[in-house]
């Protein structure tokens, strides 16, 4: 956390060290009064790349795997590039701060390898995410058309391809996470106005809250721990959106 700040701090000096020395000069005021509309709407293109922070069951992950008899290794996650999209919504409190609410989709991929087992080591995450994240933006003074701000707050998600409730578990290759995620988010952007358009990227990370392992019912594995959910102590996602914003 204190790391994810001092780069969001770094990074927003930066940006006010570019807006000082590129854009110090006069130009022609693109939109000039766009920002002082009450409420404003637009919509959200993005990339996003999702994750998985594990934190092991120290007991259980400590203990040689009883399948082999050697240490257990970490799990590999695999990342793959996923697209989001989102409508915004943005309440304008006065020149410097505006309160934002973004509810879009969002469409992950991720994969779960298991080093210690030899055959059915691997598990796909299937997600599709409802997201609803409100969020306060944070900007500098404008300066000509170019304006950077800090953005962050806290988000939802509803997992649309969730199997929480699923009675079948790894024993039949059922992977199962909770339907409902909770996040804190922050992120750094800069609005860029041109002629007919505001024009925004940005890049925000999201990091879950909440544990999201369903795990493995205790009877699946002949009375003996699940090797693909005992050894985790919590689940979280953690992830990285670059995002493309119209208004």
């Amino acid at each position: 956390m204190k790391n994810v700040l001092l780069f969001l701090l770094l990074a927003f000096m930066g940006l006010q060290t570019v807006n000082a020395q590129w854009f110090s000069k006069e130009r022609v005021l693109n939109n000039e009064n766009f920002d002082k509309k009450r409420i404003r709407f637009g919509y959200t293109l993005g990339l996003n790349s999702y994750d998985y922070k594990i934190e092991y069951n120290e007991r259980q992950f400590t203990e040689p795997n009883p399948l082999t008899g050697q240490d257990r290794k970490d799990l590999i996650i695999g990342k793959g590039i996923g697209f989001n999209v989102a409508l915004l919504a943005n309440l304008r409190i006065n020149d410097y701060f505006d309160l934002r609410f973004e509810p879009g989709v969002v469409f992950p991929s991720r994969n779960i390898t298991y080093p210690d087992l030899e055959d059915k080591n691997f598990r796909e995450i299937k997600s599709t995410y409802v997201h609803l994240p409100l969020l306060l933006k944070i900007s500098t003074k404008r300066l000509n058309n170019f304006k950077p701000f800090l953005i962050g707050g806290i988000s939802t998600s509803i997992n649309l391809s969730s199997n929480e409730n699923n009675p079948d578990d790894n024993a039949v290759n059922q992977f199962r996470t909770k339907t409902n995620t909770n996040y804190y988010e922050l992120g750094f952007g800069v609005d860029l106005y041109l002629p007919f358009f505001k024009f925004t990227p940005s890049i925000r990370g999201v990091f879950a809250m909440n544990d999201e392992l369903v795990r493995d019912n205790p009877t699946s594995f002949d009375g003996l721990p699940s090797e693909y959910t005992a050894q985790i102590d919590k689940l979280s996602t953690r992830g990285v959106f670059i995002n493309f914003t119209f208004q």
